[in-house]
């Protein structure tokens, strides 16, 4: 069952309230990236960014850091990462000129990034805790799915193999890009097929449709697996410098402007 993205339906509530109480703090015109309200919108929005490069990286890689989920620790990473750059573009003002223009623009592609990675990350079947399905597990979830289609007297087409020969991987990243349309046709030529069969019981026949589906998902997600793993490591090469740079930046304007608009006052 596809589970709903809580994280995105709650991101985006949260820019909608944020855009209706900013566009009523504007209503005399765009508060400048130097008013309290400016500061205000730059410092939470850099704080829930902040939070989005380390707390999730965190709860990955230290041992003792052991509350909550990966999933929900994910959630968060993906919410603080869509609101906080959010906060960051109205702290801009509109003013896209200098090293805070560069940032802005950094700030759009690194947002971008992140969809493009979420996108690739969901391809990979995982358990409830978010944790990696193996093959193994998914070998084994397709043969309950045929012991069950013998069970109904049907006879399952075999598994096709996964191999890692350059060509077949190839082939992998793109079922990954369109799994989307894959799975809708997958699914209507189902209908189809079990339609033809013209099967007395509806309800064996909606048995039969489900135990399929379960089995064409379950081998789609092997070769998703496959695909899933390279392009995330591919995705990390260029994510994860770009957050560095992006941060570097950030910390040079943070201390340009205390410098400029505070020591020199």
């Amino acid at each position: 069952m596809r589970r709903l993205a809580w994280e995105l339906i709650l991101a985006l509530v949260a820019v909608l309230a944020i855009t209706a109480w900013y566009a009523s703090m504007a209503r005399s015109g765009l508060p400048q990236p130097g008013s309290l309200l400016g500061h205000l919108l730059g410092i939470v929005g850099f704080l829930l960014m902040l939070c989005t490069e380390t707390v999730y990286t965190l709860r990955k890689r230290l041992r003792g850091f052991t509350t909550g989920s990966m999933r929900t620790w994910l959630q968060i990473h993906i919410f603080t990462g869509i609101v906080g750059p959010y906060l960051v573009l109205l702290h801009s003002g509109g003013k896209f000129h200098g090293l805070a223009g560069v940032l802005t623009l950094l700030t759009v592609v690194m947002v971008a990034s992140g969809f493009v990675g979420r996108y690739i990350y969901t391809a990979a079947p995982r358990g409830l805790e978010g944790v990696e399905l193996s093959m193994e597990e998914l070998e084994t979830r397709i043969a309950d799915v045929d012991r069950r289609l013998h069970e109904l007297g049907q006879a399952p087409v075999g598994a096709a193999p996964v191999f890692a020969s350059p060509r077949v991987v190839q082939l992998f990243w793109m079922t990954v890009l369109l799994r989307p349309w894959i799975r809708w046709r997958q699914r209507r030529a189902l209908r189809q097929t079990v339609k033809n069969l013209s099967l007395p019981d509806p309800t064996a026949a909606q048995r039969l449709e489900q135990l399929l589906d379960d089995r064409e998902r379950l081998q789609l997600q092997i070769h998703c697996l496959v695909g899933a793993r390279r392009l995330l490591a591919l995705w990390h090469v260029f994510h994860v410098p770009l957050g560095a740079v992006l941060f570097t930046l950030a910390f040079m304007h943070i201390g340009a402007a205390l410098y400029y608009a505070t020591f020199l006052k």
